[in-house]
């Protein structure tokens, strides 16, 4: 009876690795998703004072604006994306902590005209009074995923801003 149990256990064991194993898989490419071409960040860019653009191939332009331009915790966001000189399927925003994993938050904006795409997103509070995050705006086109990223700080209510 007690090798029966054994084996069972093991059985179990190996079939819980094997589905983990399948699950990791599969998510994979929707964490990590493959990219063309990731545009240069631009350390001047201040999404606080208005929209930051940035170049991609063939001279192409993205424009990416957040609102308010506070840009407070646990409150929802105004998100817009303009894009010039490429088509564009879809525009994903890929929120993370640039030194501390916040989780997945990737919130995808709708159509709203040629080239301009808008959403809402939310950001997690931190234990951190001040925390930077990368936004990165991920572009679905004909030649596959390209990739803007912006920095930007956010604080805790009551909090000013690192200087």
């Amino acid at each position: 009876m007690g090798n029966k149990k054994l084996l069972l256990g093991m059985v179990a064991l190996v079939l819980f690795v094997a589905v983990a194993g399948v699950a990791a898989y599969k998510v994979w490419p929707l964490l990590n998703p493959e990219l063309e071409y990731i545009a240069a960040l631009d350390d001047d860019c201040d999404l606080r004072g208005g929209p930051c653009q940035s170049v991609l191939p063939d001279n192409a332009l993205v424009s990416f604006a957040i609102e308010p331009r506070e840009i407070p915790l646990v409150q929802p966001l105004k998100l817009t994306v303009d894009v010039t000189g490429v088509e564009v399927d879809s525009v994903e925003i890929d929120f993370a902590g640039v030194d501390m994993n916040m989780g997945y938050n990737r919130p995808k904006l709708e159509k709203t005209g040629d080239g301009q795409f808008a959403g809402e997103g939310i950001l997690p509070v931190c234990v951190r009074d001040a925390m930077e995050w990368e936004a990165r705006v991920l572009l679905k086109t004909d030649d596959g995923l390209v990739a803007a990223p912006y920095r930007f700080i956010t604080v805790k209510p009551g909090m000013a801003l690192p200087q």
